[in-house]
C-alpha cells in the first residue's frame, strides 16, 4: 500500500481574503474551485505543484484565536534568510506577524510566523531539510 499526503483542508471565514493572502505571501494560485457562498471550496497550489499537494480552503467557519506560544502551524520553505526577513517585514506592515524571525537548532532553521485571515499560523522557514530549498 502506498499512501501520499495530498492536501490540507482549512475553513476560511472570508474566503476571498484568504485567497488573496495565499497569493500574496505564498505565490499560490487557484487550481480548482467549486460551490457557492459558504459552500464554496477553492484548491490552491504552489506554481506547478497542483497535481502533488494542494491547500483546500472551505468557505465559512470562525476565525481561529491562537495563543502566541501555540506552535500549531503549517510551513513554507524559502530560498534565503533574507526572504524570511522580507516576509516578516511585510506581515508586520500588514498587522499579521505572529512570530518575529528567530533561529532554531537544526533541523528547524530560521523562521517567522504569519497569521492568515482565518487565524491559522503560516511558518516561513529557511534551512530545513524539506522542499525545493532544502539545506
Amino acid at each position: 500500500m502506498t499512501v501520499a499526503f495530498t492536501h490540507c483542508a482549512l475553513q476560511a471565514a472570508d474566503l476571498d481574503e484568504s485567497i488573496d493572502f495565499y497569493a500574496r505571501y505564498c505565490s499560490m494560485e487557484i487550481v480548482k474551485e467549486h460551490g457557492e457562498g459558504d459552500k464554496r471550496v477553492v484548491w490552491l497550489a504552489s506554481p506547478g505543484a497542483g497535481d502533488r499537494f494542494v491547500l483546500v480552503l472551505l468557505g465559512g467557519g470562525a476565525v481561529r484565536d491562537q495563543a502566541e506560544d501555540d506552535m500549531t502551524h503549517y510551513g513554507f520553505g524559502v530560498a534565503t534568510r533574507e526572504e524570511v526577513d522580507r516576509i516578516a517585514a511585510l506581515a508586520k506592515r500588514d498587522g499579521c506577524l505572529h512570530w518575529e524571525p528567530r533561529e532554531y537548532a537544526r533541523p528547524t532553521g530560521y523562521l517567522c510566523g504569519v497569521k492568515d485571515p482565518a487565524g491559522y499560523i503560516v511558518e516561513f522557514s529557511y534551512g530545513q531539510p524539506l522542499g525545493p530549498h532544502a539545506a
